[in-house]
């Protein structure tokens, strides 16, 4: 097994796979750069190639004795126009257009719209955008054959672009027959969580739900005005979100995006529950060996907000800087989690317990992190709940997550400050305190004199037991017994 050190920061890094990663060398690189997690994305790709990326991820897993998350991100419906008789037309601005129901290759004046639901809720002074907003169309009538719209910003549109109905809600599942299949596929190969695209209100997560049974965590996406105005809902519903920033930029005005972000960020971390920053942090290094200051602000203020996790898409997935782009966001969130003002601003928010006693020591945990030097909070969990309770308040110091179950150290790999390690269960107090510290020593969270916190449940074995805080000290005898035993 290859030596593997914590990493110097507590956000995590979501790498997002592709071509450009085929390499098993390539995935090596990026996690020894700074990647925490790998998502596998179901809108590229056939089973066969994301099997083979899924193993060769385990493959490092089993390498670097680490837990990895691997996410599979479902593609969702897609909305999208039919074909032009020249492959594609020039609506001029300001022009009228019409959206059919006829198969005939469209022109500059029509074309085809092959989805029914449309139709069926659209209403007149409502938007229908194009090609990712690049053509903003306003409805003047509409019927349940034509939709006439008026050419805000024209543009060229062509065969198959993709549309956003930002207005309406569309009364459509948020699971294709493709997404059903490349769910059962996720997981089948065992993947840890389940991102779920075009949610738009909570019952959309019900299905996703039901076809994955006990197996995995769903992370809702979130990118439509409509899953914003539930988002309490949804968070509720969901074990985890992304704020896919993507979709989300097309439907609403640019300058909604930031705010909305805080909210999003904000109403999931007072949950507990994981949420994701994801979709053009560092866009440029697709091309580029370097970000552009914008880019670089971005994800700062993402890190400084709190996010759990911030994700690459492109930059890892088919761009020319893969590695760079990892090490980028690794050195950004350690040097903003390094600032003296970090503490603070990532504490804006505040995280009250609640009124159970497993919140009430979770949120102890914080404040005597604050109190006294620490090397690690050290957390012993069957489900991964507790270590979310104490991950909420953003300790100072290193969560370290102890459980027998390596799908629970994978899934609570995700969230922030967390060191993951599955390992056997205890079953004594002395037990618990022996071997929190020597996992201590052996990850890298302490030395001889350094301090930790152990919180466990008793009864031992026993989900959703937490009741008990321990502040042990490791000793010069263990420290040799460790050093021995290496």
């Amino acid at each position: 097994m290859t030596k593997f050190s914590p990493r110097n920061r507590k956000v995590k890094i979501l790498a997002t796979t592709g071509p450009a990663t085929e390499d098993p060398e390539v995935l090596r690189a990026l996690f020894r750069a700074g990647a925490d997690a790998f998502r596998v994305n179901m809108s590229h790709g056939d089973h066969a190639f994301h099997a083979q990326t899924i193993a060769k991820i385990r493959a490092l897993e089993a390498e670097f004795g680490r837990p990895i998350a691997i996410l599979a991100d479902l593609q969702g419906p897609k909305l999208r126009v039919g074909k032009f008789a020249e492959g594609r037309a020039t609506i001029p601005h300001g022009a009228e257009f019409t959206f059919d129901r006829d198969p005939t290759p469209g022109n500059a004046t029509r074309a085809e719209l092959p989805h029914e639901e449309i139709f069926r809720v659209i209403e007149a002074g409502q938007r229908l955008l194009v090609n990712d907003g690049k053509i903003r169309l306003r409805v003047k009538s509409a019927s349940p054959e034509a939709i006439v719209c008026t050419a805000e910003v024209g543009g060229v549109i062509s065969d198959r672009k993709g549309v956003n109905v930002p207005d309406a809600e569309i009364p459509i599942p948020a699971l294709t027959e493709k997404d059903r299949r490349d769910l059962a596929f996720a997981i089948e190969q065992g993947v840890d969580w389940i991102g779920l695209s075009f949610v738009q209100r909570p019952e959309d997560l019900i299905e996703a739900r039901a076809l994955m049974g006990d197996k995995g965590a769903l992370c809702a996406k979130i990118e439509k005005p409509q899953a914003v105005r539930r988002i309490d809902e949804i968070i509720a519903a969901a074990d985890g979100i992304m704020v896919a920033r993507g979709d989300l930029g097309v439907e609403l005005n640019p300058e909604e995006v930031p705010p909305l972000q805080k909210k999003i960020v904000n109403a999931t971390r007072l949950t507990g529950k994981p949420v994701i920053v994801a979709t053009q942090m560092l866009e440029s290094m697709i091309e580029s060996p370097i970000p552009t200051r914008a880019e670089v602000s971005d994800v700062a203020n993402a890190v400084y907000d709190g996010a759990d996790v911030v994700m690459l898409s492109a930059e890892t997935a088919a761009g020319d800087w893969p590695e760079e782009a990892v090490l980028m966001m690794n050195a950004i969130a350690s040097q903003i989690e390094h600032d003296e003002g970090y503490k603070q601003r990532v504490r804006f928010l505040d995280t009250p317990p609640d009124a159970t006693v497993a919140d009430a020591l979770s949120h102890a945990c914080m404040t005597i992190a604050d109190t006294v030097e620490l090397s690690a909070i050290t957390v012993f969990t069957w489900s991964g709940n507790s270590a979310r309770r104490v991950t909420r308040g953003r300790p100072a110091v290193p969560v370290m997550v102890l459980t027998p179950s390596m799908a629970v150290a994978r899934r609570v790999s995700l969230l922030w400050g967390t060191h993951a390690v599955a390992t056997k269960d205890i079953g004594s107090f002395e037990e618990m305190i022996a071997k929190g510290k020597r996992m201590a020593l052996r990850h890298g969270f302490g030395s001889a004199g350094t301090k930790l916190i152990v919180m466990a449940g008793v009864p031992f074995g026993v989900s959703g037991a937490t009741n008990l805080l321990h502040i042990a000290t490791i000793d010069g005898d263990e420290l040799v017994k460790h050093k021995k035993a290496k």
